[in-house]
């Protein structure tokens, strides 16, 4: 008894025309990945006490302290702030890389992409 392939797979011609689509998709994904890295994302934390600006590579570019969040008898308040700033960041950059590169790959799960 012979083993079928569901269709679309196997046979030469389909198989040339998979991996020219796999290339495509790579050479998207790659562009995609520089355009992020370039990007930057900002937020900020206790009303805008704290903000921070960090690249889609994840470099802190800025860190902005209003007067008023600096307060020598409560360090800790602040280093909580730009945690959470920083932290926000992030988040935001992992949402729109996930987003942004199953746009490209319609959502199938590829090992070693964000």
């Amino acid at each position: 008894m012979k083993s079928r392939l569901p269709e679309g797979f196997g046979g030469g011609g389909n198989m040339q025309s998979m991996i020219r689509k796999a290339q495509k998709m790579q050479e998207e994904m790659e562009k995609k990945q520089q355009e992020l890295s370039g990007r930057e994302f900002t937020a900020s934390a206790g009303g805008g006490a704290v903000s921070v600006v960090i690249t889609g590579n994840k470099e802190v570019q800025k860190i902005a302290l209003k007067p008023e969040a600096v307060d020598p008898e409560d360090v800790e308040m602040l280093e909580d702030l730009i945690k959470a700033a920083v932290n926000e960041a992030l988040r935001q950059i992992e949402e729109v890389t996930s987003r942004e590169m199953d746009a490209i790959t319609n959502g199938l799960n590829i090992p070693g992409i964000v």
